[in-house]
């Protein structure tokens, strides 16, 4: 089973290469690996073997489409390619996937996507997850153990409009834990989707995961304007007061134009100390179910927030009326929230990882 921590908590920038196989034990070569000539040798990256606990320098030889040395030892090849610096990793890892059937994986694979993990949402059963992938998969997946749906299953219909008593998030935090101990690689939390959750239960949530080494992968809370930073505090916060590791999901969609302030703040607390990672998606809008709380003030919005939103079933632009005409049917829109220029600058900016936010 992977371990999110070996793809989202390193700093360094990751090579990846669509392979179709590799060696199991990433150890050394084989006693003829070293007079051997492969096709192409990846030079002096950090080779990460979850399964074993390897991370260390190691030349990779690939001959074909498979990976036929791994060592520490010098490897000869026709073609070498320096990755120093880097993390060598057998094809595109997606911490933000949440196509996790075949078809969604058959999509993947055909991108160079090697390994897909639904790390925001999460599920609420780690089990039955792992039980309906028993079979095997085209590529590498995990979960996380999901904030929202644990929610829901203790709180009901109230998950996303009231806060927890204590006994309901005492009953929450049992349930987060028990999904770590059953296999969960992260814990997901999804806030702007439960509003109600108070930054206390986002603290610990933190603190329960922080006592089993496990990243919180972090959807932000939704707040109006002058109060964007006060979502990137929150879990700045949450992470510096608890010892968890944190990931902030597609922080351009979160943050819009304010990105590269969103960026320096957690640039500055990563210089501090702090294990604190970002994703980006590479295009300038979001979908989501029209009827989720993340919507729930929309009565509020002014006129032109519901022009850039389209109805996906159709491709028509909203207004103030459909809007409320498709909220009672339910279904997916589509937001455009973003433009090109805060997209191209965050997928630039080398504090960001590209995840797909795949459905």
């Amino acid at each position: 089973m992977l371990r999110s921590r070996c793809a989202a908590r390193s700093p360094r920038r990751t090579l990846c290469l669509a392979l179709v196989a590799t060696v199991g034990a990433c150890g050394g070569p084989s006693r003829h690996a070293a007079q051997t000539i492969h096709d192409i040798v990846i030079l002096h990256g950090t080779v990460m073997d979850p399964a074993s606990g390897l991370e260390a320098r190691r030349h990779v030889g690939i001959s074909g489409d498979t990976i036929r040395a791994i060592s520490d030892q010098a490897l000869r090849g026709r073609d070498t390619i320096d990755a120093s610096g880097m993390v060598v990793a057998p094809g595109f890892i997606d911490l933000h996937q949440h196509a996790q059937d075949t078809a969604g994986h058959r999509v993947a694979v055909l991108d160079g996507t090697t390994t897909a993990l639904e790390l925001e949402s999460g599920t609420a059963d780690v089990d039955r997850w792992y039980q309906a992938r028993a079979g095997g998969t085209l590529i590498n997946h995990g979960v996380s153990i999901g904030h929202e749906p644990v929610r829901k299953r203790v709180m009901q219909d109230g998950a996303a409009e009231r806060a927890s008593t204590p006994a309901e998030l005492e009953a929450i935090l049992a349930l987060i834990e028990q999904g770590l101990r059953r296999g969960a690689v992260a814990t997901g939390l999804l806030i702007e989707f439960t509003p109600a959750a108070t930054p206390w239960e986002v603290a610990e949530v933190f603190r329960r995961s922080a006592t089993h080494g496990a990243v919180v992968h972090v959807h932000l809370r939704a707040l109006p304007e002058p109060y964007y930073f006060l979502e990137t505090e929150e879990i700045i916060a949450a992470a510096a007061a608890t010892g968890a590791a944190a990931h902030i999901v597609h922080l351009q969609s979160s943050l819009g134009e304010d990105t590269p302030r969103g960026l320096e703040l957690l640039r500055g607390a990563r210089a501090r100390g702090l294990d604190l990672t970002t994703e980006v998606y590479p295009y300038t809008a979001s979908m989501y179910e029209i009827e989720s709380a993340a919507n729930n003030d929309w009565r509020g919005w002014p006129d032109h927030r519901f022009q850039r939103l389209e109805w996906a079933a159709t491709g028509e632009r909203l207004t103030r009326a459909s809007f409320a005409r498709y909220r009672a049917l339910g279904g997916l829109l589509v937001d455009y929230n973003n433009t090109e220029e805060v997209v191209t600058a965050a997928v630039a900016d080398s504090l960001t990882m590209i995840a797909s936010d795949g459905i």
